[in-house]
């Protein structure tokens, strides 16, 4: 078992993310976690915006909450801190996993196992979503490598991160997302609601139709990718409103893209901040004010004082 000590010894309290130094594992917890996601998606009721999909970040990992089945409730839970993967029932029965490198096929094995050994029946399909030429679960053996310290490193930074979500989240009294997990894209992210409708999206398909029906105001962080490396903040509305791309927003090293209609703040100059937390706020909150106020969202309605 890893010494969890060192880590925390190691690590301060926005560690070093660099997406290079822990590439291989990131791709393959990304498609762990679309294993556990897709059980929640097949077993849970539907939820408008599809928010019966996402995972949450916990005491210590990543957590499906309770999900219905034949026979009662269970959970699955990530624990990176003791990095195992627990399946939990409501009638006293459980499955653990030791999360250590091995094949994402091996993996899927073993997982799909430790559900029919709980009585869980579940099939789930096995290609990931949201990944460019994706191998199916089952087949996937190129994907095998999961280093416990980065695993840790990356969780504590989604801990402080979903905090921070909550206490921005907690300033608005309007329609509000959860702070969620979004296993597809593998990002942290949760989203305001103006109450309006949004114009029909031409040619979009079922999940994204769903997900953009309403207005939205959207806040997350991403760890990076192998095209996109640098792990960021971003923010977007759907739709956009004319002029966002020049509004200001803080802090003075957030900054908007044109190519792809969202405002970013990185990782790496966020923790750099003196007060890196507060920096992060004024990115969540500069990013909503530029686009509710061009959207004319009723933000007397939907705010509360801060």
């Amino acid at each position: 078992m890893l010494n969890s000590n060192l880590v925390r010894t190691v690590d301060e309290k926005w560690p070093v993310l660099a997406f290079e130094d822990w590439k291989e594992t990131c791709e393959t917890l990304h498609l762990w976690t679309q294993m556990v996601g897709k059980v929640r998606l097949a077993l849970s009721p539907y939820i408008n915006h599809w928010w019966q999909v996402p995972l949450y970040v916990s005491a210590r990992g990543l957590t499906t909450s309770p999900i219905p089945y034949a026979h009662g409730e269970f959970e699955i839970s990530f624990d990176f801190i003791d990095h195992n993967l627990s399946i939990v029932t409501s009638e006293d029965t459980n499955k653990t996993l030791p999360l250590y490198s091995r094949s994402v096929a091996n993996f899927y094995q073993e997982f799909m196992a430790a559900l029919h050994a709980l009585n869980i029946q579940v099939t789930i399909d096995p290609r990931p979503c949201e990944i460019p030429n994706a191998i199916p679960f089952n087949q996937d053996l190129s994907h095998d490598t999961y280093d416990p310290i980065y695993v840790e490193r990356f969780w504590r930074t989604l801990f402080q991160i979903d905090t921070i979500m909550k206490e921005f989240r907690g300033r608005f009294i309007g329609k509000c997302s959860p702070v969620h997990f979004f296993w597809g894209s593998f990002d942290i992210a949760v989203t305001r609601f103006s109450g309006r409708k949004a114009p029909e999206r031409k040619g979009a398909d079922r999940i994204t139709r769903e997900a953009y029906s309403h207005e939205v105001i959207s806040c997350g962080f991403w760890p990076g990718s192998a095209s996109s490396p640098k792990p960021a903040f971003y923010a977007y509305a759907a739709p956009e409103p004319p002029g966002l791309g020049s509004a200001p927003i803080r802090p003075a090293k957030a900054f908007y893209s044109p190519e792809m209609a969202e405002s970013f703040y990185l990782y790496d100059d966020m923790r750099q901040e003196s007060n890196p937390e507060q920096a992060l706020l004024e990115f969540f909150q500069s990013t909503y004010e530029a686009a509710a106020n061009l959207a004319h969202w009723d933000r007397a309605a939907l705010e509360r004082s801060i």
